[in-house]
């Protein structure tokens, strides 16, 4: 069974940076794009970023965190991270991460395996 541990919020100042983590674990696929997505109270979850399978592979945002944020991975470690940079109070969310087929799948919100418990990243302005 698929293992999904997120890491790495906390509360930030707006303007601030964070960086969340998530690994992998129990996974018997691992040539898979991986992604992050965020909910935030009361509304639905959204896609943020995505990443392609392999080391240098192309990256997908969602509009709202583009310029901002920066998805990368370590396929060696089956970790997969999120930069987050310039901090809005609108980015509060619990953020979870997920596997999909390709970016585009992950863009559309087509993911593979159960949700982890996510990590909550709260900004304040």
């Amino acid at each position: 069974q698929v293992e999904l541990v997120e890491s790495g919020g906390g509360l930030v100042q707006a303007g601030g940076s964070l960086r969340l983590s998530c690994t992998v674990s129990g996974a018997t696929r691992t040539n898979v794009a991986m992604g992050w997505f965020r909910q935030a109270p009361r509304k639905e979850r959204e896609f943020v970023a995505a990443i392609g399978r392999k080391f240098g592979a192309t990256t997908k945002y969602g509009d709202s965190v583009k310029g901002r944020f920066t998805i990368s991975r370590d396929n060696a470690k089956n970790t997969v991270f999120l930069q987050m940079n310039a901090l809005k109070p609108e980015d509060t969310a619990v953020y979870y991460c997920n596997a999909g087929e390709t970016t585009v799948a992950l863009a559309a919100s087509a993911t593979l395996w159960d949700w982890g418990q996510g990590t909550l990243v709260t900004v304040s302005s």
